[in-house]
């Protein structure tokens, strides 16, 4: 198993049904609790475990899902209302190594997804079929990128990390 990608990596068809969204929608939704029950339990030390040699600490993939979701959030927002903006990225690998990511307890960061995902998920169930189809520019890629994409790679991003933590602990049984 590549412990970069416990769940693989994010692959999208191409188009995307309602029912395929509600799908995501509901993961988007669940994730702060799955975040909580992944580190029910974690003491300090282990959460400044890295869950792979060269990866990040447990306390940092937390503090980055709410970074990163928030960033989501926001190019949601853009995208509904205003004409292909282009987003400002972020070094996500130097905002894991800012003070509040290292050492600031998680529980802040639990706290602040469980606001966002309810505000995020509210906005998502009253889009309609047009808004999905709204998209962004990413100014490194130049890729214009739909929401109906970005929700599927936001769906499997917080995947991706809750299984981080609970591959990490499956292998050190903790």
């Amino acid at each position: 198993m590549d412990l970069r990608y416990p769940i693989g990596k994010f692959e999208f068809e191409g188009e995307c049904s309602t029912s395929q969204r509600e799908q995501w929608i509901s993961e988007i939704e669940s994730l702060p609790s799955r975040v909580v029950d992944a580190v029910a339990g974690l003491t300090e030390e282990q959460l400044n475990m890295p869950y792979r040699d060269g990866g990040w600490t447990l306390r940092q993939v937390v503090h980055h899902l709410a970074d990163s979701h928030m960033n989501s959030l926001t190019r949601f927002k853009l995208a509904l209302t205003e004409d292909e903006p282009t987003i400002k990225p972020y070094y996500e690998d130097r905002w894991a190594e800012l003070e509040d990511s290292v050492s600031l307890d998680i529980a802040v960061s639990i706290a602040l997804l469980e606001s966002l995902h309810k505000r995020w998920v509210v906005l998502l169930k009253v889009m309609k079929e047009a808004d999905f189809e709204r998209s962004f520019i990413h100014p490194e890629s130049k890729k214009t990128i739909r929401l109906d994409y970005n929700l599927g790679l936001y769906a499997w991003h917080g995947k991706h990390h809750v299984a981080h933590i609970t591959s990490l602990r499956d292998r050190l049984n903790i």
